[in-house]
């Protein structure tokens, strides 16, 4: 999936493995598909009428119509050039880091720890979104953490978007688990296969599908919601495992999670409708070139800003940007991007650009 690897992707085997799945992708267009929807019976759902996720031959798609594997659309973009190449090389944009403490993190604040994580504390909960700590196959941290692995502990429930790897890390969710042996894993529905492993199963777990609230015996509520994306750890699991984002409710104060999502303005409407109004949009700027793969599945800054909007949102604060190379923009292309158009828009008093490790304050 990564740009540096594409100049090891042109050999035999990796075409011939493009055939094979070609050629299995021809199969199943031509088979008849089992449709079903499917949701957890043990926990509520919050929009009416709602029967469950779409799940086709045992794979969850967001709706009925056929669409490439992202997997073929992957190796064809491998094996394309990169139009921004020069401008990528010549890019000297780092996000800056500062070192942050966790057990100093004060009530109702977040940090963002780069990429998808952050760490937040509300009403004395905490709470960490998407683990991902350390480099990934053939992609570097370029981003440090701003604090050690082992410092955070006391953490109430780990809250995993997905399956991908940039958003779910087993080592770090390794150490987690080690360091954090009550903290409860708030899952889509699948993910329980993420967690099979001897050092992992001992952790408490809850799948969800999308809006359905997930059964906790705190002072919040979290809720499971959609998003236009998919999911793969392997060659054959593609879509095994259901995407979303959550919306965290702490008394008044309402904190949208987005995951990774393309844009979807009946999507973002509609949560609005459910919910009314978020306090803090937390939502993903980066990886979106080329727009011809990349636009189904990640939002550019644009429309990072159109969302922000539709949610009726008071903040929002940017992430999944600068932390990896996923994609072919420059790294610094998201925040100038996302500078431009929110004060095209009149909201850059309302966007908050964290440094890695810096606190935010929620109220």
């Amino acid at each position: 999936m990564f740009r540096s690897m594409k100049k090891n992707v042109i050999t035999a085997g990796v075409l011939l493995l493009a055939i094979v799945i070609g050629i299995i992708s021809i199969s199943a267009m031509t088979a008849e598909k089992e449709i079903k929807r499917i949701c957890n019976p043990n926990l509520p759902i919050v929009k009416e009428g709602w029967t469950g996720n779409i799940v086709i031959d045992g794979r969850f798609q967001y709706d009925t119509v056929p669409r490439n594997t992202p997997f073929v659309n992957a190796f064809k973009w491998m094996l394309s050039r990169n139009p921004q190449r020069h401008e990528k090389r010549s890019d000297t944009f780092r996000a800056p880091v500062q070192p942050f403490n966790p057990s100093a993190l004060s009530n109702n604040s977040l940090v963002w720890l780069g990429h998808s994580s952050f760490l937040l504390n509300i009403n004395g909960i905490r709470l960490l979104t998407d683990p991902c700590f350390f480099a990934l196959a053939a992609n570097r941290r370029m981003a440090a953490l701003p604090c050690s692995t082992d410092s955070l502990t006391n953490i109430d429930f780990l809250l995993v978007s997905h399956d991908h790897r940039d958003h779910f890390d087993k080592k770090s969710a390794k150490i987690l688990t080690r360091n954090n042996p009550h903290m409860e894993v708030l899952l889509p529905l699948g993910g329980n296969r993420l967690f099979q492993s001897r050092a992992l199963r001992s952790i408490k777990t809850q799948e969800a599908g999308w809006y359905q609230e997930y059964s906790l015996n705190s002072d919040i509520r979290i809720i499971f919601l959609p998003a236009r994306h998919w999911g793969r750890r392997g060659l054959n699991d593609e879509n095994k495992t259901l995407w979303g984002g959550f919306i965290i409710i702490a008394g008044d104060t309402k904190i949208f999670f987005a995951g990774d999502t393309a844009y979807d303005s009946h999507l973002f409407n509609e949560i609005k409708e459910l919910f009314g109004s978020t306090d803090v949009c937390l939502f993903p700027i980066g990886a979106y070139s080329p727009q011809w793969m990349m636009t189904a599945s990640h939002t550019t800054p644009e429309e990072a800003v159109q969302a922000f909007a539709d949610l009726g949102a008071k903040t929002m604060i940017p992430m999944h940007y600068g932390t990896y190379d996923l994609s072919d923009e420059p790294a610094g292309e998201p925040l100038r991007r996302l500078y431009k158009c929110s004060a095209d828009a009149g909201i850059h008093n309302n966007v908050k650009v964290l440094e890695v490790g810096e606190v935010f304050q929620l109220n």
